[in-house]
């Protein structure tokens, strides 16, 4: 059976960087050009995961996929905005991971006080653009020629979606060890599981 819950970054940071090893030595999904090893990929998630919601899809013990929310900007006036990302496992497209882990996840970082979430997407990207735009994401700014990758410039579009209201006095974000342990949290985690495909 299929589950989708918080990652352990010391558990999975080899699996987790296994599924984003191919994105990063075949395609211009992600700008980064030098794959990082599981002792790299697990102070990633450590890191991300003291402040945001970072997840992980799994299937008879294996990682099928992962999604989490990263800082958008360092500056503190970005604070209650998050930037999104997710992979799939290259065998496992068309499970309705992608979608699942999405879903969980917007809804985790809904809870945690965001007021927006930006999808920055590598263009053309067609599987992505769809992704985001199902959730309600829309188009917000496009830069033009921002990267250069295997000796091609590539552009870069930026989604928002609405997660909360803004207000005159804005609260503290929600850390996750402040809600990972409520019963809220927990259904938001699972909240994605409907759209699996997974037996």
């Amino acid at each position: 059976m299929a589950v989708i819950r918080l990652a352990d970054p010391k558990r999975e940071a080899r699996q987790v960087a296994a599924i984003y090893y191919p994105y990063v030595i075949n395609t211009p999904i992600t700008f980064e050009t030098n794959p990082p090893d599981g002792t790299e990929m697990y102070g990633r998630m450590k890191k991300v995961s003291e402040t945001y919601t970072w997840l992980v899809c799994e299937h008879e013990n294996e990682i099928m996929g992962y999604s989490y929310g990263s800082k958008f900007r360092d500056r503190s006036a970005y604070d209650w905005i998050v930037e999104t990302t997710v992979y799939v496992r290259e065998a496992a497209h068309g499970l309705g991971i992608g979608k699942a882990l999405y879903a969980s996840l917007l809804e985790c970082l809904k809870l945690q006080g965001f007021t927006s979430a930006y999808g920055v997407i590598a263009l053309p990207n067609d599987p992505s653009i769809s992704l985001h735009e199902h959730f309600g994401f829309t188009k917000d700014y496009l830069m033009t020629n921002a990267g250069y990758k295997d000796g091609e410039w590539y552009d870069v579009g930026f989604w928002r979606l609405n997660l909360n209201h803004p207000t005159e006095i804005m609260e503290p974000i929600n850390l996750i060890d402040s809600v990972r342990k409520t019963s809220t949290f927990t259904e938001m985690v699972t909240y994605g599981e409907q759209f699996l495909k997974l037996s």
